[in-house]
């Protein structure tokens, strides 16, 4: 299999985890979206990453569909069997991705605008949805007991983007959250290479 990703993107990062957490083969292919790379658009019209090409040629995207796609191709080991408790996983990767999506929103105003056009009340809107859900998270950090699963990922990519993107924006008011990177890394040894970075 192959994924092409970008070394920021949080959403790369969460596929990549949990490919190498399922012990899967897979080639990892560096791509900037912005040229338009012919390989990437033939597999995702979008031009989207993360873009995953399985062993047969298909491609799957976006991030949730690839690690929904990878915890079928396992035997269902990337999500917990039990309803309550895979709710409870998807609901985790569901919040992570969406304040993930809303730093992203706010990234992008700032640099795709000139400055005299950025639009500040956009991003006080999204960094309110931002510090929302970082406080629930704070009040409700899942446990990492003896499996990992797909809301973990979700959760290790959101707070590697904080780091990469936001570093001393958040930390003081969310201690536990920001503690959580370290006893994740402790169960998942490839998440130093593996998270968002420049």
């Amino acid at each position: 299999m192959k994924i092409f990703y970008s070394p920021t993107s949080p959403y790369s990062a969460k596929v990549r985890m949990a490919a190498i957490y399922l012990d899967f083969d897979v080639t990892a292919v560096e791509v900037a979206t912005s040229p338009a790379p012919a390989e990437l658009l033939a597999a995702n019209p979008l031009g989207k990453i993360p873009t995953l090409l399985t062993d047969d040629g298909d491609a799957v995207f976006d991030s949730r569909a690839i690690m929904h796609y990878l915890h079928r191709l396992s035997g269902e080991k990337l999500y917990p069997s039990k309803d309550e408790k895979r709710t409870r996983a998807e609901v985790l990767e569901a919040l992570c991705d969406g304040i993930t999506d809303s730093l992203l929103s706010i990234v992008y105003e700032r640099r795709m605008r000139p400055e005299n056009m950025v639009h500040q009340p956009w991003i006080d809107r999204q960094w309110e949805k931002v510090s929302r859900g970082l406080d629930h998270l704070e009040s409700h950090l899942p446990k990492t007991g003896k499996s990992l699963h797909g809301g973990h990922f979700a959760l290790a990519a959101l707070t590697g983007y904080l780091a990469l993107r936001f570093g001393g924006q958040w930390e003081a008011e969310h201690p536990k959250l920001a503690a959580w990177p370290t006893e994740f890394a402790g169960q998942f040894k490839s998440y130093a290479k593996i998270k968002p970075q420049a």
